[in-house]
């Protein structure tokens, strides 16, 4: 069973950073692309940055200059989001994404997603 484990939310002030780490375990042997998305109150969910395996990234205009995604270079099983300049309406649940995940035994998971971790951006 493949699972997705978030870290690194938290409470910070505005113009603060922070960096959310989030690594896939399980009998993985390799994963397409690796995202984070975020969920504000009322507000459905919503694609931040991803990275595919051979490293291209793209953002939403509001991350862009401020956020930065990158998977580790070994396994690329481990995927970072550190986020500079946070404003308050960077509040939301942050949640780890990956798609087309191959097994050591051989089956292709289409997608997974992780539990979630808070972010709240606010003085």
């Amino acid at each position: 069973q493949v699972q997705l484990e978030e870290s690194g939310g938290g409470l910070v002030q505005p113009g603060g950073s922070l960096r959310l780490s989030c690594t896939a375990s399980g009998n993985i042997f390799s994963i397409n692309t690796m995202a984070w998305y975020r969920q504000a109150p009322g507000k459905e969910r919503g694609l931040v940055a991803l990275i595919t395996s051979g490293d291209g990234t793209d953002y939403v205009d509001s991350a862009k200059g401020r956020f930065t995604i990158s998977r580790d270079n070994a396994a690329k099983n481990t995927v970072f989001l550190q986020m500079n300049s946070l404003k308050p309406e960077d509040t939301a649940v942050y949640y780890c994404y990956a798609d087309n995940i191959h097994t050591m035994a051989g089956r292709t998971l289409p997608e997974v997603w992780g539990q979630g971790t808070l972010v709240t951006v606010s003085s």
